[in-house]
């Protein structure tokens, strides 16, 4: 007989964790999605409709506003914003079991550590490679990829199982800190020229000016990372950066959704990050520096 699979939790189900909650509840292992009122009302009187290439259907899963509800999981997916870590964090410490996983599917490349400084225990990095987004509440859009790279842990066969069962990528992996930083630095090089323009990858590469900039952004976060203890191939990151313009080329950042909705960016654990980790090694980073400045002067702006 297979093995039973774990149960999890989705502690911020939005794009990210509706992706892969509704993906593992379509696999018919159970899950249930902890998110916003609208979400979860949403879900509960329709299904979860998750739209991709390959299917657009509505998925029955559980759903709740509560970090109660993750009380008897094995695995707990955290997928809020970065901005959200420690009061997630919070609510999830007292219904968390001895033996429970708990995953950060997170931008950035310190929300593991911070969440585990909150819960008093470890918490797994994952590097999530995917593009999806809520077009309504309770309705998710995949546009591409969707694989995981987890950071070794006890439980990783089992969690890998179940992923493989609903059709996710997995690795087991050493190198979770590089890639973390790798793909913040291509989150820095976009996400906020991005937002700033309210403008895809694609048109904005085609700027003068824009490619050599982003080399900058690049320059310095390999810097910073380097100060750090990671070691970054600059040349490699900026290749990525401009297959990214033709691969991604209609793809709106993150950031640039966030300040359309009216929602709080995370641009101070992107470029923000970068920012601060220079200063504390007295780097320069003034292209991250004005980048993140930009933005939160269009956050300002949107509240006057």
């Amino acid at each position: 007989m297979p093995a039973t699979p774990p149960r999890f939790a989705v502690l911020g189900a939005g794009a990210v964790g509706g992706y892969y909650g509704g993906l593992l509840a379509r696999a018919g292992v159970p899950v249930v999605l902890i998110g916003r009122p609208a979400f979860v009302q949403a879900v509960r009187a329709q299904g979860l409709r998750l739209q991709t290439a390959a299917f657009d259907e509505r998925i029955r899963v559980a759903a709740d506003t509560d970090a109660a509800a993750a009380a008897g999981a094995d695995v707990v997916l955290v997928c809020v914003k970065s901005g959200d870590t420690e009061a997630a964090g919070a609510a999830l410490r007292p219904h968390l079991g001895p033996h429970t996983a708990v995953l950060s599917l997170q931008n950035g490349v310190d929300n593991a550590e911070r969440l585990a400084c909150v819960l008093g225990r470890p918490v797994v990095p994952v590097v999530v490679y995917v593009a999806a987004g809520v077009e309504a509440p309770g309705h998710v859009r995949h546009h591409g990829r969707g694989e995981l790279v987890l950071a070794p842990f006890a439980q990783a066969a089992r969690v890998q199982a179940a992923f493989a069962q609903a059709g996710v990528a997995t690795t087991v992996s050493d190198a979770v800190p590089q890639a973390l930083w790798t793909k913040l630095v291509i989150n820095c090089a976009y996400n906020a020229l991005s937002a700033i323009t309210a403008r895809p990858y694609g048109w904005l590469w085609a700027q003068s000016g824009v490619p050599e900039l982003l080399r900058q952004v690049v320059r310095e976060c390999v810097a910073v990372a380097a100060a750090d203890g990671i070691n970054l191939d600059a040349a490699a990151l900026e290749a990525d950066v401009a297959r990214i313009a033709t691969s991604m080329a209609t793809q709106l950042s993150s950031t640039a959704r966030d300040l359309l909705r009216g929602h709080t960016t995370e641009i101070d654990h992107l470029n923000g990050y970068v920012v601060a980790r220079a200063r504390a090694h007295g780097l320069p980073a003034p292209v991250n520096q004005a980048l993140q400045t930009l933005v939160h002067l269009l956050e300002s702006g949107r509240g006057a």
